[in-house]
């Protein structure tokens, strides 16, 4: 069964999402701190839900949330767009799904291709966050009852600065065969990451907000963010009895990979945090396993935590869909809808937990139609 610090984990980093920006009390809920414009869309008896399944494995993973939310009839309906970063031309069809977007305010998406040659479009997955400020990325990482891995009691929480650092995207080639890459750091928005991260932390009952950087040469952008968290946890949650500490990125790694239980919040830059949530993702099990979301002042996107687009078996019916399900039903507590997100987050770690039926990243031999059919033969 799902556990009750799973079920706290998920729901309070959901309440915490427009909280702090206008530094109102963290233990208001949602509905309580934005104005009638900002809430999601809801017409009919139905929140209504942007849908970008994704490239690779998208499209097959958004179809078992599909079908468990149908069956569960989940009042929720989507407005799907089939984006996808492999084609050319496709600028048009993205910008509808940005609209969307900022009509529902809630979406939820797979990942999108980016194309690495120099003839390829910026990152769409990148845009979105920018665009509509979706400012912090949110993965939990912990280790899931019947699944053993290396480590045991994996238990920490990923905080990343989603909208700047070197994913501004400014970079030009100054001379002949020399780049310049910007990375942007701003106290505004280190202010802003860190307050999350320790109301996070206060929501779910977390000890301690580690601050992940490289100072030590990056002392002017990285040592603005690690100074003005410091700062934060000071003046502003001294009185909490949170700990604050931090750690140089490359030991971060390693200690992750020796010693994760050590970690409980950890709040970074942008590129920090998705190489961070790539290790997490691996120390329990992969990325098929972890959902994530990402909150804005207005806006709310809900996808896996570790950012894979799962080329390699695509179309092969052999993905796992746990990462997109737990990711829609975060997604349900954001809408208030809690008793659907508790059924259907508990039928997937019971399916995981029982063991019968695993996809190849768990080492099992099941599909992804399999494990839909396990979690709707418990939630039905």
């Amino acid at each position: 069964m799902i556990t009750p610090s799973l079920r706290s984990a998920a729901g309070g980093m959901l309440r915490t999402a427009a909280v702090r920006s206008s530094r109102m009390p963290a233990s208001r809920t949602m509905a309580s701190l934005v104005d009638e414009k900002r809430l999601p869309s809801k017409f009919g008896g139905k929140y209504t839900v942007t849908l970008v399944p994704g490239d690779g494995i998208g499209k097959e993973v958004a179809d078992s949330v599909k079908e468990i939310f149908e069956s569960l009839k989940v009042p929720v309906q989507w407005e799907q767009y089939d984006v996808s970063g492999e084609t050319t031309g496709g600028d048009e069809l993205f910008q509808q799904a940005m609209e969307s977007l900022k009509r529902n305010k809630v979406g939820l998406k797979g990942i999108l291709y980016t194309p690495i040659d120099q003839t390829g479009h910026n990152s769409w997955n990148v845009a979105m966050r920018q665009t509509l400020d979706i400012y912090a990325s949110v993965v939990v990482c912990k280790s899931l009852p019947g699944f053993p891995t290396r480590h045991k009691d994996v238990d920490f929480a990923i905080i990343r600065e989603n909208t700047e650092g070197e994913y501004s995207g400014l970079e030009h080639q100054s001379f002949p065969g020399v780049v310049e890459s910007l990375k942007v750091s701003t106290r505004a928005k280190a202010e802003r990451i860190a307050r999350f991260a320790f109301d996070f932390a206060i929501k779910n009952d977390r000890k301690k907000v580690t601050c992940v950087h490289k100072a030590n040469i990056m002392k002017l952008g990285d040592g603005l963010f690690l100074n003005t968290c410091k700062r934060v946890a000071e003046e502003e949650y001294g009185h909490t009895g949170i700990k604050f500490d931090s750690m140089i990125v490359d030991n971060t790694a390693m200690q992750l990979v020796s010693r994760p239980q050590q970690f409980d919040v950890m709040v970074m830059p942008n590129l920090y945090g998705n190489i961070v949530s790539n290790i997490g993702a691996a120390l329990v099990g992969g990325p098929g396993v972890v959902p994530g979301c990402n909150f804005g002042r207005e806006y709310a996107l809900f996808e896996p935590g570790c950012r894979h687009v799962g080329k390699d078996i695509m179309g092969a019916n052999k993905a796992n869909p746990s990462a997109m399900i737990l990711s829609s039903t975060m997604m349900l507590r954001h809408l208030g809808l809690e008793s659907q997100a508790n059924v259907i987050a508990a039928a997937v770690y019971d399916v995981i937990q029982e063991g019968k039926v695993r996809t190849a990243d768990m080492r099992g031999s099941s599909s992804t139609s399999d494990f839909t059919k396990a979690v709707l033969d418990k939630v039905m």
